[in-house]
């Protein structure tokens, strides 16, 4: 349905411990990694502790791997895809993406967003793992630029941003911004950290 844009997954797949551990994610049936941590004991068997987030409701559990264990990988695969609109509020709110390519339409839930609903206000590209025709998972941006919509007043001279100050961005998200920020300034997330990266202006 949707062209790849980072390859498709398929098949059996071993989990293998430092494989994991290193950052190839596995993804089946059950759940997608999103943590792993390699452990070697001083005995015994070697293996590696997973997080996994369910690609239905989202809620996230921990898993041991031994590194003989064998999974059925899931057919899934990433696509370029932009954001076009939101609708609903809350946990019922929708995300709609584009496949720029063919004009189709496929919808996200707040679940398969993940925190990507966090730097997203429309238009952005992302890539986005499909399953089954549905989206179960959403890649923002690395860097976004989102305006600050409430924050204390700026420190006037003060550049060295100190301990920093919470700021609320446009989407709802908060951040730490340096104390000469103000409010109505846009700035550059980095949203793999969610961490202030510059002022934009």
């Amino acid at each position: 349905m949707f062209p790849p844009a980072g390859g498709a997954a398929g098949g059996a797949v071993a989990a293998e411990g430092q494989a994991a551990a290193r950052g190839r994610g596995l993804l089946w049936a059950a759940g997608a990694q999103e943590q792993a941590e390699f452990v070697k004991p001083g005995k015994g068997q070697a293996f590696t502790r997973i997080r996994i987030r369910n690609l239905k409701d989202g809620r996230t559990t921990e898993q041991t791997l031994k590194a003989s264990d064998t999974y059925e990988e899931a057919d899934a695969t990433d696509t370029d895809m932009q954001l076009s609109f939101v609708d609903g509020i809350g946990k019922d709110r929708v995300w709609n993406f584009m496949q720029m390519e063919t004009f189709e339409m496929a919808q996200a839930t707040l679940a398969a967003m993940g925190d990507a609903w966090k730097w997203l206000k429309g238009e952005e590209e992302c890539v986005v793992t499909v399953f089954n025709d549905q989206i179960i998972a959403v890649q923002a941006p690395k860097f976004v630029e989102l305006k600050i919509t409430e924050t204390d007043p700026g420190v006037r001279g003060d550049t060295s941003g100190g301990g920093g100050k919470p700021a609320t961005l446009e989407t709802g998200a908060v951040v730490r911004v340096p104390l000469f920020v103000n409010q109505d300034e846009i700035i550059k997330v980095d949203t793999r950290t969610g961490e202030y990266d510059s002022r934009v202006k």
